[in-house]
């Protein structure tokens, strides 16, 4: 067995983050049969406080050996059942920082506890039943959530808002399959099954399969985030519009060509999805092997963001240096952004918007996005945000269902229920005996089943609890 996979014994972990000269608390979790008689060996509760389940304890930790005072700290007990694992859980709650909680791990060590796995603490929690893995990760995403939205979806998938429908669609397909072989074993006692009906059942599992399978591109929005690199030549206000926008001065902005040297990152949020933005050095031939490097690190940044902010300074108009920037970035969803139009005039300044939406809908075939914005005024950031946001939601982004947002691997399970239903009706169409109808609508039943965790292998479990933090 894999080693996430070993969950016998008593585990513990520290179960807050560990920086130093932060925190005012640090916790030392301990899960296991042992972790009652590991706590009354290392915790001393003076005065007549009682070791009751859901208590916390004042008191002190001491080596038992040498009864040397470790910390002053809280103990918080969860007598099995009503614990996160369901099993008996301690935790040692001690000052914050790295030394205290690094002693009394080191106690918990040498006192019959091993080191837990990653993730180990949900995993058995999992394994008693206590969460499915949809609620499992549902957890690793709050944890890992980079915005309040991703937190809401996060919530629901930890509040079975996914698990629900999928063990509806599993309990559908056992009821169209025991009908199935209901027939197979008492054929001449039950009327024939009609095959129209079944399809029709099949069809409404199916419909709500492509229903779920459509919040996949906003789940991966919502934990990975969306890369937008500000693209442009130099001195066309690419640093001006990322302070702007992050309200703060990430960047250094001068008159000078050439300043921003490396890529420049700042973390954002717009409505609601985290976004990374990249503040590149103006792409430009050069001949200062520093600004070469940085110029090459742009491109890069260019072609691996998922959005491109090509920004053109709009006193200047359109430029063979904009045309040569655009034909390397013209592959990546755009968005044009015409900078500065605080130092044009009014009359140059319609001018320059008509030439502008000319390029956009005869040359930019990923977006006809366009924003004018005078970043160093702060305007037009409101209008830049709601046209990415318009971006997202032209593709295939938009969820239909706005509270449930699943991952790849739930997605690759629920594709494959879908394609086995559909070999059923095809089975069903081609008349061929009832045998045959059951085996791929065995394997559905087996990948909706493979999402909450009713049919699950040690590789699955081992793929998903890796991914966890120690101490969770």
């Amino acid at each position: 067995m894999s080693e996430v996979f070993a969950t016998t014994g008593t585990i513990a972990a520290i179960a807050t983050a560990v920086v130093p000269q932060q925190g005012s608390v640090g916790i030392v979790r301990v899960s296991g049969s042992q972790a009652m008689a590991l706590a009354q060996t290392l915790f001393h509760a003076p005065g007549r406080q009682v070791w009751e389940s859901h208590q916390i304890l004042y008191g002190y930790i001491r080596h038992p050996q040498t009864q040397q005072l470790v910390d002053e700290a809280l103990l918080l007990i969860m007598k099995a059942p009503r614990s996160y694992t369901r099993e008996d859980v301690v935790e040692f709650h001690c000052h914050g920082g790295i030394m205290a909680v690094q002693q009394v791990l080191q106690l918990c060590l040498e006192n019959g506890a091993r080191l837990a796995q990653p993730g180990e603490f949900t995993l058995r929690a999992f394994l008693n039943g206590r969460l499915d893995l949809t609620q499992a990760e549902g957890i690793a995403d709050l944890v890992g959530a980079k915005s309040p939205q991703a937190a809401q979806t996060a919530l629901a998938g930890l509040q079975g808002k996914l698990a629900h429908p999928i063990r509806q669609l599993r309990a559908n397909c056992l009821d169209i399959l025991a009908e199935i072989e209901a027939r197979i074993d008492f054929e001449e006692d039950l009327p024939p099954l009609d095959d129209k009906v079944i399809i029709s059942e099949i069809e409404k599992i199916a419909a709500e399969i492509t229903r779920l399978l459509a919040t996949k591109d906003k789940g991966e929005l919502l934990r990975t985030g969306l890369k937008v690199a500000i693209v442009g030549r130099p001195n066309v206000g690419k640093s001006s519009l990322l302070n702007a926008w992050s309200q703060s001065d990430r960047a250094i902005v001068t008159d000078l060509p050439g300043t921003t040297r490396d890529v420049v990152e700042s973390q954002l949020v717009v409505g609601g999805i985290p976004v990374q933005v990249l503040d590149t050095a103006g792409i430009r031939e050069t001949t200062d092997q520093v600004e070469k490097i940085g110029v090459e690190r742009s491109r890069r940044a260019a072609n691996a963001a998922d959005l491109v902010l090509l920004t053109i300074d709009a006193s200047a108009g359109w430029t063979e240096g904009d045309q040569e920037i655009y034909e390397q970035v013209q592959h990546r969803p755009l968005i044009l952004v015409i900078n500065k139009i605080d130092l044009v005039e009014e009359g140059k300044s319609k001018n320059f918007q008509y030439k502008i939406v000319r390029l956009s809908e005869v040359e930019v075939p990923n977006s006809k996005s366009q924003i004018f914005t005078a970043a160093a005024q702060n305007q037009g950031i409101d209008a830049l945000e709601k046209a990415i946001l318009e971006i997202i939601q032209s593709g295939k982004v938009q969820a239909a269902d706005m509270d449930l947002a699943i991952n790849q691997r739930q997605a690759a399970a629920l594709t494959q229920a879908k394609i086995s239903l559909e070999q059923v009706q095809a089975t069903i169409t081609q008349q061929l005996p009832l045998d045959f109808w059951t085996i791929d609508l065995r394997g559905a039943i087996q990948a909706l089943g493979e999402i909450t965790g009713e049919e699950v292998t040690e590789s699955v479990l081992d793929k998903i609890f890796s991914k966890f933090c120690i101490g969770k």
